[in-house]
This record gives C-alpha cells, structure tokens and sequence, in this order.
C-alpha cells in the first residue's frame, strides 16, 4: 500500500497520529453508544479536523455503524479511512508537468511567517531539477530581507531571481519578472509577494495590482495563485485564508506539517474553502516541499500499517 514517499509522511504526521492513536485505543471493543459518539467526536477534534468536517465525518459514520454493535480495530479503522478519503479531491496525477502555455506564471501568497518565500524557493529548485527553466521574482519589496531571502535561495537551488531595490513597486517587480521570463524562454515565473494581513488594506489593494498587471505580461497570467498557510495555526490558518477569498486562490501550500499535531487541518481546509492542498511541507531540506497524496496522507494520519 505504501509508495517510496510513505515514509516521509509518517514521520511528518506523528504528533498528529500520536493525538489519533490515544483516542483510537480508547474507541475499540466498545459498543456503538453515546458513549461511543462522544469518544469519537473528541478523538476527531484532537486531530483539528475542525467542526464542519468532524460532523460530516460523524453523519457518515452514524449512517454505517449499527447500534449496540461492538467495534472492531480493523472494521472502524476501514470505515474511517474510507470516509476521510471521500472529502478529499483525486491527487494531481502528474503535479511536475506544466501545461503547454509559457511561460507558466504563479504568485505566492500568504500572511507574515506562513514560510511563503520559502515555499517560492523550494517549488523553483524542484521545478528546476526536474528539467524546468524557472525565474523567481522579488516582488515582496516591504519586508527588507525577502528579496536578500530569495537570493539566498537562488544560490542554494541554482534558479535565478529578478528583484529591484527597497521600495520599488512590486507590481512593477511582478511585471518585469514574467516580461523577462518570456525573453529568456523560461517555463515558469514564481512571483513571491508581500506578507499581509486584512488590516494592512494598501497591500491587499498592492496583490489585486500585481494580479492585473500579470494579465498585461502574459494573458491569462496568472496561471495559479497559491496561499501559503502555517500547519501550526491550525484552525487560525484557515480564518486567515479566508481573507484572501477575493484574489482567487487556485490551490494552499501548507507549511510545517512535520511541527504540528493539528495535521488533521488538511480536511478542513478543503472542507471550509473548496481548495485543495497542493503541496505540503514535512521538513526543512530544499525537497520537503511534497505533491499532496491524498492516501499518504490519510494512512499517515490514521497509522495504516507500516512505512516501507
């Protein structure tokens, strides 16, 4: 059942799991009671799986569990699997192939300390490895070490990056980057962006900006727009989401799976926002930034079996 990459979730999920695993000790052999419900609701909580999701993962299982039954390890087990799957999307196939059209332009996005500039240099040395030409763009001009951030990245990953001196306006940054993208027959331009928060209003006014002016560089531009949440905030990362509801996020990057024990927040997201979660963060090397796999991520969560 597992794939080479099993291993790495397991270990990014195990303070999630642990939480999981101490109510699932407590729910086998008992008999489907009130007792039983209150046992598995709190069990579901314990994973932050968050109030929308544990409900609908508390209907289904009232629907397919007999009263006064006693419950098996291996039947629960197959039951909730089942059903934590069911609110997920499918996985992106192939998420290394990009589509004909270049360059691919993508913003990044998210609040101060998500790891959003992190994430920019991890996906372009991935991208890069795997034979894509790739350009990042500076555009976070407000944080006066983003742009000293991104270079470091660059020389780590060996992707160049196009930035402009403190204060420079970043739609210009965004503008230019994606023109010298096209110059140089690059096949994908991340653009990182400012971190900011709802009550910052002229840089969230700044995003919407940078997201027309894209559309003047390269029609269509941009291609995706990927909010980049921190695992740590839990249920708080997803308030924050939905500041952003109105720039049109197309898919998350969530950070710092690996710290936290609120994993279960993957469901959530998607459950709250319609979005999917495209890539996740297990660590802190340059190749931790992984595709979501839905199956990984559930067998992880749950404790199905053993990594490879």
């Amino acid at each position: 059942m597992q794939d080479s990459g099993h291993g790495r979730w397991w270990q990014g999920l195990r303070r999630t799991r642990d939480r999981v695993e101490t109510g699932w000790r407590r729910l086998v052999g008992l008999r489907v009671s009130d007792a039983f419900w209150d046992e598995m609701e709190e069990t579901l909580y314990q994973a932050d799986l968050g109030p929308a999701t544990v409900e609908t993962v508390m209907g289904r299982l009232r629907m397919r569990l007999r009263e006064d039954r006693p419950v098996s390890e291996a039947g629960l087990h197959d039951l909730l699997r089942d059903e934590l799957l069911a609110l997920l999307p499918p996985d992106d196939p192939d998420p290394w192939r990009l589509p004909p059209e270049r360059p691919q332009v993508w913003v990044v996005l998210g609040v101060n300390g998500s790891g959003k500039t992190t994430s920019v240099g991890k996906l372009a040395g991935q991208f890069h490895d795997r034979g894509a030409r790739v350009l990042m763009g500076a555009a976070d001009t407000f944080r006066a070490a983003a742009a000293e951030q991104l270079a470091g990245w660059s020389a780590r990953v060996g992707v160049p990056v196009l930035h402009q001196g403190p204060g420079a306006d970043p739609a210009a940054v965004a503008f230019d980057t994606v023109q010298a993208a096209v110059n140089r027959h690059m096949d994908l331009a991340l653009i990182d962006t400012a971190g900011r928060l709802h009550t910052k209003a002229p840089l969230m006014q700044e995003l919407g900006k940078i997201v027309r002016v894209l559309d003047r560089a390269v029609a269509g531009a941009p291609h995706h727009t990927l909010l980049v949440l921190d695992a740590t905030m839990g249920q708080n990362a997803i308030r924050q989401a939905e500041l952003f509801q109105g720039v049109g996020a197309t898919g998350i990057v969530l950070t710092k799976l690996d710290g936290t024990a609120k994993g279960g927040m993957v469901l959530a997201i998607h459950q709250a926002l319609g979005l999917p979660v495209r890539w996740i963060g297990l660590g802190e090397q340059a190749d931790d930034l992984e595709p979501f796999r839905r199956e990984a991520f559930v067998d992880a969560l749950l404790g199905s079996g053993l990594p490879d």
